[in-house]
């Protein structure tokens, strides 16, 4: 697959030929690992964190057209990566747990995948909690992000911009999984540490945070002998990954309610004001991506992300005036609607 997709029926072409095969090819290799997991904790939220978020690696795995002839070893690591971030998703939202210590040193896997040069002690990602025994399986994922690492190309120029967007993640991943009552404080005295542009509120910056696109695209693009961290990292952060994980948070309203789960959509003081601020993302990430190389590609990223999420059931189930939901796909333009009804064919076809 060497030719960067230009245009949105070459990605989906590259998507169900090429990068979804090997995605899935991958994610069983990390399933059969998973399920010789002895402890059923852990066993359990690895299994499930595949199972339930195939999708994140699958659209993740879109930047590995980047790195050209090299665009299976970016998968190795987009897939090995994505994995650890849903895995310790999982164990902090729906496990044992809500030390803020315990999730930052399972988050540390996160940093050590991104090292120029591995630790030389081996670390228990583990030490903070009950749940111990794994059989090798965080450390084989953050081995494997490492093994990928190693062949890009001065590595360790891409490396601070690499460190800064985890960094982000997992601040993230620590302040919003505490107890309930400390999750918005936390995250309010973060932000103001943290951003100093102001454009942002408090719930949006967080939202740009949780995303791991940035990182698969430095990497991709180093994979292919290209350093543009310094780019991606300041053209991705904060809208095309804010405008990423604010979908997610939308589409996931329903779900949180039920389950008494923090989402930043609830903060808007009306439901016009939250619409007006997903165009907000929408129009600023298609501005941002002007800069970088193959700018039709980031463009069709945009466009592709309304149309994944959006197309996605659980949009249907959103309590909105009919039609309300589709619009922000309406306004994003016809390669947005493109992807928007491919979506809802090929999930119908996954469930059968």
């Amino acid at each position: 697959m060497p030719k960067v997709p230009s245009s949105i029926f070459d990605i989906i072409r590259s998507s169900y030929f090429d990068v979804f095969p090997e995605v899935n090819r991958r994610l069983d290799e990390w399933k059969e690992k998973a399920r010789a997991i002895s402890n059923n904790e852990l066993r359990t939220q690895a299994l499930n964190s595949i199972e339930s978020k195939t999708f994140h690696c699958e659209g993740g795995s879109i930047y590995a057209t980047l790195a050209h002839e090299n665009w299976k070893l970016a998968i190795r690591f987009i897939v090995a990566y994505q994995t650890i971030s849903d895995y310790l998703d999982n164990l902090c939202d729906r496990s044992t747990s809500l030390d803020p210590e315990d999730f930052s040193q399972l988050h540390r896997s996160m940093h050590e995948a991104l090292l120029p040069e591995p630790s030389s002690e081996r670390i228990n990602f583990y030490a903070m909690r009950e749940e111990q025994d794994d059989g090798g399986y965080l450390q084989a994922l953050v081995e494997t992000c490492q093994e990928v690492t190693r062949q890009i190309p001065n590595y360790e120029e891409l490396y601070p911009s690499l460190k800064r967007l985890a960094s982000l993640y997992i601040d993230l991943q620590v302040h919003k999984h505490v107890k309930k009552e400390e999750r918005v404080s936390r995250l309010v005295k973060w932000y103001e540490e943290e951003y100093e542009a102001g454009d942002l509120s408090w719930y949006e910056f967080s939202a740009a945070s949780g995303s791991t696109l940035g990182i698969f695209c430095i990497i991709s693009y180093g994979l292919n002998g290209r350093n543009v961290a310094k780019e991606v990292s300041s053209c991705y952060f904060p809208y095309v990954q804010g405008l990423h994980i604010m979908l997610d948070y939308f589409i996931d309203q329903e779900e949180d309610r039920e389950e008494g789960d923090l989402n930043f959509c609830f903060y808007y003081e009306a439901d016009e004001h939250l619409f007006s601020r997903m165009n907000m993302f929408i129009n600023k990430a298609k501005v941002e991506t002007k800069g970088l190389p193959d700018q039709k590609f980031h463009r069709l990223i945009v466009d592709g992300l309304i149309g994944l999420y959006l197309s996605d059931r659980k949009a249907n189930e959103l309590p909105y005036e009919r039609g309300t939901v589709q619009s922000l796909v309406k306004a994003t333009g016809w390669r947005a609607s493109l992807v928007y009804w491919n979506g809802k064919m090929y999930r119908k076809w996954k469930r059968r």
